[in-house]
């Protein structure tokens, strides 16, 4: 009998976990949605990300003030610095980042651009920690860039702008969010996992906001009522829920299959983009996605097995 009660609640919980890793997924994949929603109304990035995070960081100053009291050892200068050197690379510059390269990619190019950290992340651990890269994960990482190229090509056909400066923006974003993954391995397992992701956010946030405050006006808060809801939406649905979501799904499924379930982001992002922003689907551009999900996927599933 109690076999068979532990049999259910361990099946409960990998139920939960791979709906909370789901949710998350979609929940970081809408974000790209919802800023080219905002973009139609003519507000800058420097302006958008300040509403994305002063609706984001009550929630994580909530957070840390709830890990705090938990916790009652406080940070050193090593952990502090840590924490204030990742959040500004790994969730400021990143977000920056990537909503200036929004202004000029469709946002499935976008997400598929993001997707690309693993490769990042493989390539800069093997740079700093003297690793070897397999064959296998080399010819993944190929597959990825081959496919990313395809979908750059279907985006320079279809899209004006400058699709380049766009790309190079959310490669550069990327970029900084691999180098925030590749410290915050270190940081969490002297920090926490919980509370150091709500000291960075609580960082990027206040950075967010005095960018703002010092190349914009107030008056650039005069915005449509659309702009603020948009705003709000992508905080609760786009930042801080899935970053919760993810969380509780890895507590119970891993990290490694948690990052298997939000291979469904790109997939979700360009359906999204297709019905919501009427962005084209071409064979080209399902081809390229198709090859960068089966990349990751063999990247992550190495990655697994030597866990």
């Amino acid at each position: 009998m109690a076999t068979q009660t532990r049999s259910t609640f361990a099946n409960r919980d990998v139920f939960l976990g791979v709906i909370f890793a789901l949710l998350a997924a979609i929940g970081f994949s809408a974000k790209a949605i919802l800023v080219k929603l905002a973009y139609l109304d003519h507000v800058d990035a420097i302006t958008l990300l300040a509403l994305r995070m002063v609706f984001s960081v009550p929630f994580f100053i909530g957070v840390a003030l709830w890990v705090r009291r938990r916790h009652a050892a406080p940070l050193n200068t090593h952990d502090r610095l840590l924490v204030l050197g990742l959040g500004l690379v790994g969730y400021y510059c990143s977000s920056y980042l990537d909503f200036l390269g929004l202004q000029y990619i469709s946002a499935g190019l976008e997400r598929l651009i993001l997707f690309l950290y693993p490769t990042m992340t493989v390539l800069l651990t093997a740079l700093i920690y003297k690793r070897a890269i397999g064959r296998t994960v080399i010819a993944a990482m190929a597959l990825c860039y081959v496919g990313i190229a395809l979908v750059f090509l279907h985006d320079i056909g279809v899209k004006e702008g400058s699709v380049v400066l766009g790309a190079s923006l959310v490669f550069a974003s990327t970029l900084s969010y691999s180098i925030y993954l590749v410290g915050a391995g270190h940081a969490i397992a002297r920090i926490g996992a919980l509370r150091f992701t709500a000291y960075a956010m609580v960082v990027a946030s206040v950075a967010s906001l005095a960018q703002f405050g010092m190349m914009r006006p107030l008056s650039a808060l005069d915005l449509p009522l659309r702009v603020y809801e948009l705003s709000i939406a992508m905080a609760i649905f786009s930042t801080v829920l899935p970053v919760f979501l993810l969380s509780f799904a890895i507590r119970r499924i891993g990290s490694g299959s948690a990052s298997l379930i939000g291979t469904i982001g790109p997939v979700s992002t360009i359906y999204m983009a297709y019905v919501i922003l009427g962005e084209s689907i071409s064979l080209l551009q399902i081809v390229g996605s198709s090859l960068v999900l089966v990349g990751v996927l063999i990247i992550s599933l190495n990655s697994n097995r030597e866990a």
